[in-house]
Order: C-alpha cells, then sequence, then structure tokens
C-alpha cells in the first residue's frame, strides 16, 4: 500500500509540474510581445546609464542629471542631424522607392536575354503574387505584433522611452529587487550575474553603435566616390541595417546593387565589392575589438537563434536576436555551467588550433 501511495504521489506530482509548465508556456506565449518591449527598454537604459558612468569620471554632478544629460546630448544630435540630412535624406528616399521598381524591370529584362535567364525566371513567381501569398497564409500574423501599426509604432516607442528612463535613473532599486527575490545567500552571484550581462550588453551595444557609424559612413564614402546615385541614404541604410549580423548588410546591399545596376551594370559589380570590402574590414577590425570587452557569440549560433526569433515575432525578433542570445549565453555559462555543473575551468580550444607539443591533459593542467 505504501508503495502504491508513494507511486500516485509521483504520478500526481508529474501531473501537476506538467500543467504548470504548460500553463507557464502559454502565458510566455501570450505576453512575449511585452517582454520583448520590456526588453528593448533594458538595453536604451543599458546604453544611457552606461554611458552617464562614463561621464561621472569627469563630472561631480547626481547620476539623475548624468543621465538627463546624455539624453539632452542625443536629443540635440538627432534635431541637428534632422536639420541638415533631412531634406536630402527624405528626397533620396523618394527617389530609391522611384527607382527599385525600375531596376527590377531593367534586371529582369537582361537575364531574360539569355534563354537559361528566361527559362528561370519561368520559374519564380512574380514577387507581389508571392507576397499576397505569404500574407494570406497568415505567417505575418505576428510579424511585428505590438508594431503592426503607426500608431502602436508610436505609443510602443513612447512606453520604451519612457521605461528606459526610469531603469536609467534608478538602477539599483531593480538590481535590489531582483536580488531579493533569491535566498540571502545566493544575492551575491546574483549581483555578479546581473552586473555581468550589465556589462556585457553595454560593450556590446557601444561596439555595435561604433560599428554602425563605420560601415554607414565608409559605404557612403565609397559609394560616392563611384558615383552611385543616392549614395548618403544607401550609406545610412548600410549602417542601421548593420545592427543585425548576417543578415543586415545583405539587405542593405540588395537597393545598392538595384540602383547601381540601372546606371551602369558593371557598376553594380564595384557595388558589390564595396560592401564586401566594408563587411570584411569590419569583420577583422570593429568584430574582434567588440568581443574582447563582451561575450563571444559564434556566428551560427546567432544565425539559428535569429532564424527562431524571426519567426517568432517577425522583424523586431530579428533585430533584438543577437542582445537577447547574449544575455543567454552568460545565463547558461553562469547558472548553468558555473553553479549548477560546478565546471568553472575555461573552454579548451580544438586540438587543431594547438601547437603540436601541446597536449589537451596538459592544457588542463596548466589551467
Amino acid at each position: 500500500m505504501a508503495t502504491e501511495k508513494s507511486f500516485a504521489q509521483r504520478a500526481l506530482m508529474v501531473v501537476v509540474l506538467t500543467i504548470t509548465a504548460l500553463l507557464l508556456l502559454t502565458l510566455f506565449y501570450y505576453v512575449f510581445d511585452i517582454l520583448l518591449l520590456i526588453f528593448m527598454a533594458v538595453l536604451l537604459a543599458v546604453f544611457l546609464r552606461g554611458s552617464a558612468t562614463f561621464l561621472a569620471k569627469y563630472t561631480k554632478i547626481s547620476e539623475g542629471l548624468q543621465v538627463a544629460l546624455i539624453v539632452l546630448v542625443l536629443l540635440v544630435i538627432g534635431v541637428v542631424g534632422i536639420i541638415f540630412l533631412a531634406p536630402d535624406v527624405v528626397r533620396q528616399l523618394d527617389e530609391l522607392g522611384e527607382g527599385i521598381p525600375t531596376s527590377l524591370a531593367k534586371l529582369r529584362v537582361a537575364i531574360e536575354a539569355y534563354p537559361q535567364g528566361a527559362a528561370l525566371l519561368s520559374k519564380i513567381p512574380d514577387p507581389a503574387a508571392l507576397w499576397e501569398r505569404i500574407v494570406a497564409s497568415g505567417v505575418l500574423r505576428r510579424v511585428g505584433g505590438m508594431f503592426s501599426s503607426t500608431l502602436g509604432a508610436i505609443g510602443n516607442l513612447f512606453v520604451i522611452l519612457m521605461l528606459a528612463g526610469y531603469f536609467a535613473g534608478t538602477p539599483g532599486y531593480y538590481s535590489q529587487g531582483i536580488q531579493r527575490l533569491f535566498p540571502i545567500p545566493k544575492r551575491e552571484r546574483v549581483r555578479e550575474i546581473l552586473e555581468t550581462i550589465y556589462n556585457s550588453l553595454f560593450f556590446w551595444l557601444m561596439g555595435k553603435a561604433a560599428s554602425m557609424i563605420f560601415i554607414g559612413v565608409l559605404t557612403f564614402v565609397l559609394l560616392w566616390i563611384l558615383g552611385v546615385p543616392l549614395a548618403l541614404v544607401l550609406g545610412i541604410i548600410a549602417g542601421l541595417l548593420s545592427f543585425i549580423p548576417n543578415f543586415g548588410p545583405i539587405i542593405a546591399a540588395i537597393p545598392a546593387v538595384l540602383i547601381a545596376f540601372v546606371k551602369d551594370p558593371w557598376l553594380a559589380v564595384w557595388v558589390i565589392g564595396v560592401y564586401v570590402f566594408v563587411q570584411f574590414v569590419e569583420s577583422w577590425v570593429v568584430t574582434p575589438f567588440i568581443e574582447k570587452r563582451t561575450v563571444e557569440l559564434e556566428p551560427g549560433l546567432t544565425m539559428m537563434f535569429q532564424l527562431v526569433m524571426a519567426l517568432l515575432v517577425g522583424t523586431i525578433g530579428l533585430v533584438v536576436a543577437t542582445p537577447i542570445l547574449a544575455v543567454i549565453v552568460v545565463l547558461v555559462q553562469m547558472v548553468y555551467v558555473e553553479d549548477i555543473l560546478g565546471d568553472r575551468s575555461e573552454i579548451i580550444p580544438d586540438e587543431k588550433d594547438m601547437p603540436l607539443d601541446v597536449q589537451p591533459d596538459e592544457t588542463v593542467s596548466e589551467a
């Protein structure tokens, strides 16, 4: 009887845990957009707070005024940029919108001039019909989620700015609140984890900002030298989309190549070379600098997580996939690998990357 009772208790516990897990997953599914909104506010708060901390080294003003000063500086830069660049950017955006259909039509005519090209195009569905099919299939119902309308985007931007202001203004309140959710002996470790996440996100954001400026300016200069039309707006697009690893540079290159193709097919080839060169320099100069101060993310892992996030929430998920993955990597490393498994040793490199006279056992003993 005791055995049967014990088995019944274990079975009941399994059922309860399963139902609880399903309920939590369902809740997570329906509030995922809200969590994404909060995470974007946290990213902005990390940037503001980190910039204010850097400013504190040279000033003696209070923390709140430091954050306010950073916000004021960003607003001034934004206003000045709008005043001086907005007319040209708006004009070039209009020209870009008009020029891409012309480029596509000219490209189609050029491909159809070859029998193989005509046969290939005959098997490719019309882009407009393909887009209507995708929309009708419901794939895009969750794309953008809360960001699907102009009014919703403005409202969510306001919420992000408000939350970021609260988070950046009083970070200790939220950090201590999270720590108090854990037993007293664990709170110091929780503080270390939160600090590691903060540092990883801040240095990643600063590195990414530097990378975006570098790519945008260099792309604009090279396209302008080549005489590519709309070089300014194409450079801005390249800089902004470089925030999205792997996919952003490819998306940014498409309109530039199409616009150049209208002027001269060989110019389009040079434009492809420009984007390859810019990404090569960025990958070998800027990215290694970023990875010195933040968590290192393998390109394959990043791409897989981007695809998952894009499937869940569409474009917005693709944008924030990398910083979310950085947080997950820190949590897995510090909570699961180090605390639960007790493995605090560094990862041993592959044998093919070691000198021939160094064996894995010797590496472990020296570590």
